[in-house]
């Protein structure tokens, strides 16, 4: 459990800054109805969820005996919120930190889709499409990461310019490659 805040801390300061200046701010209450909009609701009923206090930190509102952690990070202004297990926490962790990515697998749910990124540099602040940023938008999806997983990813397509109606790897060439797939 202690593990698993600090890393959901770690990743979540990372993104904090821009969603106070941008005002993506929600009430604990409104954050956990989005959140059961964005991953089965028996995982988020049994989550620890984070969210952002006035001051920018972020805190803890319910703490969770499932091994998930939800937040809305609220990373391009639209909020993307999000689920992960403990391993994509971690991976996560790593990714914010420029750290190797954990080699365990992870699992995450976006079912409310994201906002938009570049699809071959992780570390792109672009906040809509250029003509050199690959731009992909996936609506409601899962993401398989974690470099155990490598064998798994190498049978789906790894184009710049990703169909994000059809399975494909995100970032890849890069150590945070990760499997994107799209679900209805």
């Amino acid at each position: 459990m202690k593990c698993r805040l600090a890393l959901a801390l770690a990743i979540s300061s990372a993104m904090t800054s821009f969603a106070l200046a941008h005002g993506v701010m929600r009430s604990d209450e409104d954050l956990i109805k989005v959140l059961k909009t964005a991953a089965p609701a028996t995982i988020v009923e049994h989550a620890t969820i984070m969210n952002m206090a006035e001051d920018g930190t972020m805190k803890v509102i319910q703490k969770g005996t499932n091994g998930w952690t939800c937040m809305d990070p609220g990373s391009h202004g639209n909020g993307e919120p999000m689920c992960a297990d403990e391993a994509a926490m971690a991976w996560a962790d790593a990714w914010q930190n420029k750290k190797p990515p954990t080699a365990a697998i992870g699992f995450m749910y976006m079912l409310n889709g994201d906002s938009g990124v570049s699809n071959t540099d992780p570390y792109d602040k672009s906040t809509e499409a250029t003509a050199t940023n690959n731009w992909v938008q996936t609506g409601p999806h899962v993401m398989i990461v974690g470099t155990d997983a490598k064998g798994m990813i190498e049978k789906y397509p790894k184009d710049a310019k990703a169909d994000p109606s059809q399975p494909y790897v995100m970032w890849s060439g890069t150590p945070y490659e990760h499997l994107m797939l799209p679900v209805k």
